[in-house]
């Protein structure tokens, strides 16, 4: 079943790809435009793409084996990094083998950190109810979060990189022992 949610997240890249390529092709680049790179961070990029993997992921949240709220944070963070292998390929292609090796180490753990957040929120929504609230509230967590990365990816600033990195780092942390605390309350077969 884990397989099958990395398999999900390569093909989820597919609906992202096409809206970010559409926008593109429409000549819609204003670089060196704060308010556009703000856009195209926040809208354009990271709303596309969370929400394509929301989308593949929310038909595996409806699976029965999906069976404890820990789940949501499990399939999320497989999705997302079935995304983020497709994702590292083509800016392989792109740019070279370099930047494939950078963002194994940048890019790769955000989309795990952004998906933590989304999982997270996903979990309670299956099992604690508010559906719709806590829906809302992994989309617009884990938008926001890939929203700040990619704005200040775009503006280069190296330092608010790191500490938008260590914010979100950390946001996951606590939101998984959170599901874990919870897991182990309710299970018989704990997480360490």
């Amino acid at each position: 079943m884990l397989f099958y949610a990395f398999l999900a997240g390569c093909i989820s890249i597919l609906p992202a790809v096409i809206i970010e390529l559409t926008w593109q092709k429409q000549g819609f680049t204003q670089v060196g435009d704060n308010y556009y790179l703000l856009f195209y961070a926040f809208v354009v990029v990271a709303f596309s793409e969370e929400i394509s993997k929301y989308i593949f992921l929310r038909r595996i949240m409806k699976k029965t084996y999906v069976d404890e709220p820990y789940d949501g944070i499990l399939y999320s963070v497989m999705v997302s990094m079935g995304f983020a292998f497709i994702e590292n390929i083509f800016y392989v292609f792109e740019h070279g083998f370099g930047v494939g090796i950078l963002r194994a180490f940048t890019a790769i753990p955000a989309h795990a950190t952004f998906a933590a957040v989304m999982g997270y929120f996903l979990g309670k929504a299956k099992f604690n109810g508010n559906f719709i609230g806590n829906t809302l509230l992994g989309i617009i967590g884990a938008v926001l979060l890939h929203g700040f990365y990619d704005y200040f990816l775009f503006i280069n600033n190296i330092p608010l990189i790191q500490l938008g990195a260590l914010l979100s780092l950390i946001v996951g942390i606590v939101l998984t022992r959170s599901a874990i605390r919870i897991h182990n309350e309710n299970s018989p077969f704990r997480i360490i």
